[in-house]
């Protein structure tokens, strides 16, 4: 009876050093949290949505649908290349079209891109600069998308 209850100490006393060895890691983690940068997105990020666009986006007159799909490149320095393909209500309207674009990116990993004469979008950085969550800050359109880094050139 005693060794069993020798085990059961001893077990509980790693069981406890465990459970605070674990939180006090996460603990560390948060209070070091990155912060984002322009740096932070730099690379190709592949794209594709689907959706509902609605009166004025791209001059339709009534919810239409439209999709589209790409690659966003990130130079790093608030500057980049979009190449999208885009199809309204079944027909392609734009095919590997290539636009600049600028971002911007706050240090809590918000930020904006924008395409000169084009749409607006607000962004959601992964602190790593993995993947992008975006979404259309333009009236009628109906992007919202996750786009991940599949290169770093």
């Amino acid at each position: 009876m005693k060794r069993v209850g020798f085990w059961a100490i001893g077990i509980g006393l790693v069981v406890t050093v465990g459970l605070f060895t674990m939180e006090q890691g996460y603990a560390d983690e948060k209070d070091h949290a990155r912060e984002c940068t322009l740096a932070t997105l730099k690379g190709r990020y592949l794209f594709a949505d689907s959706g509902t666009l609605l009166p004025p986006a791209f001059g339709v007159t009534e919810p239409t649908p439209g999709t589209d799909a790409g690659f966003h490149i990130f130079n790093g320095d608030g500057t980049g290349t979009d190449t999208v393909t885009l199809r309204i209500n079944g027909v392609i309207v734009v095919e590997n079209f290539v636009t600049p674009v600028s971002y911007t990116v706050n240090a809590d990993c918000t930020g904006t891109v924008t395409v000169p004469n084009g749409p607006s979008f607000g962004i959601f950085i992964a602190p790593n600069g993995e993947a992008i969550a975006s979404i259309a800050t333009d009236p009628g359109n109906y992007v919202s998308d996750i786009a991940r880094r599949v290169s770093r050139k």
